[in-house]
């Protein structure tokens, strides 16, 4: 992150926490909010927050108790305070909740000075509402495309939906449950996320957090658990860019990818930084960059990840889902990364597993590079690497030769996962349409005999290999250079 920018940055949080800490506190209670679970305190709450803000702004603070709510609206120099032992409770009727662009619990739109705070608990009943949408939609009584025997998500309540918000603190909170994305900050500015902990793996599309072209984020020190992406930022609009975004000392599982970015990918990133993180049973990459809207990346740091049991370590791709509008993907630092790649699958027991799909076919490599002719993924490093793979391939599963990588499709316009090539002719890395690449100090692991080879690079130029340990069973022959130049290996 620039340091000007940087530093504008945290001069704002600095001035918003104060705000925040000098203002008033309203006790729930003072409102006739009940605590008992089933009063239904939509008018109540909202009264509290609107009276709240005319009065210049503070707190509404929830003790303890189970406090049912439809759809409320946040609004600017107003906190939400949970106490340790409260729960703010969402109701099941899905006619209950209010859409402004999406569904959501809490929403808030063009309002400044805004935050939920505490120890306490927003639980969405995301599996019985989301039950409860699809319902309506089996009677008649809400119109949706119903896709995959499901309801869309933008019918679905998320949890929270800020939208051309400012200055957002969201701290110590607990996130349970959403029947969509459990989060989502569109075209937000100064947000801070700190000592949150997300656990929603009760329907589909349970997104941890969806960071929609903002400006200055920092995720910090949180735990998500989630049934789809972990952290996954976003581009809708393409003259809005994701920018300026930090996610630090994070825990993450998830039964897709636990750092995302990409789909949708019609704007751009930049400035973006995921320093000491950990990743853990996570169904498919650790960290997936997926430029294919027509937008790009750029700018991106990775460094201190400790991965276990996941589908795929590192997930680099350009696309053309967009007819004649290619991606762009360059200026990306990898460093001090140690994953160990699942044998099996590595969220096998946990509700809403990811699909099984793109079979038969072999554990793929641990790093894939692929962008796509005329569009190369530019200037990637990846250092300080320690790659343990299961190995045990078997070569009756679509075997690609490396005398015929041309055979490997390109696939411009689809759904961008690590899997999407089905069958890879590399167990460690495989690179494809790429240039200046560095990849050094990297020691990849392969447990058991692959027939495949440890790394494979098509349409590579002008890129180095330095200080590579490559162990595998019966020592083969561990490079290959196939349509490239200027290739050093050392």
């Amino acid at each position: 992150m620039p340091a000007v920018i940087k530093k504008y940055w945290m001069i704002t949080i600095f001035c918003f926490q104060f705000s925040q800490s000098s203002a008033k506190d309203y006790p729930a209670s003072l409102f006739n909010i009940y605590s008992d679970g089933v009063t239904l305190n939509t008018r109540s709450i909202q009264f509290a927050i609107d009276y709240i803000h005319e009065q210049g702004g503070g707190r509404l603070v929830f003790d303890v108790g189970r406090f049912l709510t439809g759809s409320i609206h946040l609004k600017s120099n107003v906190t939400l305070h949970l106490e340790e032992g409260a729960v703010l409770l969402g109701v099941l009727n899905p006619l209950d909740y209010d859409r402004e662009g999406f569904t959501a619990l809490i929403l808030a739109q063009d309002q400044q000075n805004i935050a939920i705070t505490g120890k306490g608990v927003i639980d969405g009943q995301g599996r019985q509402v989301a039950r409860n949408v699809a319902d309506l939609v089996h009677k008649g009584l809400i119109k949706d495309a119903f896709r995959n025997d499901r309801p869309e998500v933008e019918i679905r309540p998320m949890l929270i939906y800020f939208r051309s918000c400012s200055a957002i603190l969201i701290k110590g909170i607990t996130i349970h449950n959403a029947a969509a994305w459990v989060q989502t900050y569109d075209q937000c500015k100064n947000l801070r996320v700190d000592s949150v902990a997300v656990d929603s793996r009760a329907f589909w599309n349970n997104d941890g957090f969806d960071i929609v072209d903002c400006d200055s984020v920092a995720i910090t020190n949180s735990y998500i658990d989630a049934a789809d992406d972990g952290i996954c930022l976003k581009s809708h609009d393409p003259k809005s860019i994701c920018q300026d975004i930090l996610v630090r000392n994070c825990t993450i599982r998830s039964s897709a990818n636990a750092i995302k970015f990409g789909t949708a990918s019609r704007g751009g990133f930049r400035h973006i930084r995921v320093i000491n993180n950990k990743v853990f049973n996570t169904y498919r990459s650790a960290i997936a960059l997926e430029a294919v809207d027509g937008g790009f990346i750029e700018n991106v740091e990775a460094d201190s990840l400790q991965v276990s049991n996941t589908g795929n370590a590192i997930f680099l791709r350009i696309g053309e889902r967009v007819s004649g509008k290619k991606g762009r993907l360059e200026n990306i630092r990898l460093s001090h990364v140690s994953v160990e790649i699942a044998a099996s699958k590595p969220d096998s027991g946990y509700e809403y597993e990811g699909p099984i799909e793109d079979m038969p076919r072999n554990i793929s490599p641990a790093v894939i590079i692929a962008g796509l002719p005329g569009a190369m993924i530019k200037d990637i490093s990846l250092k300080n690497f320690e790659l343990k793979h299961p190995g045990g391939g078997n070569p009756l599963f679509a075997k690609i030769s490396l005398d015929a990588l041309d055979s490997i499709p390109e696939k411009p316009a689809a759904y961008p996962e690590f899997s999407m090539f089905h069958e890879l002719p590399a167990w460690g890395i495989y690179i494809r349409h790429a240039q200046d690449v560095e990849v050094s100090n990297v020691t990849l692991r392969c447990g058991k005999k692959d027939y495949r080879t440890a790394i494979v690079l098509d349409d590579v130029h002008h890129s180095q290999f330095i200080s590579m340990d490559i162990k595998e069973p019966g020592n083969k022959k561990t490079s290959y250079q196939y349509h490239s130049s200027e290739i050093v290996f050392k």
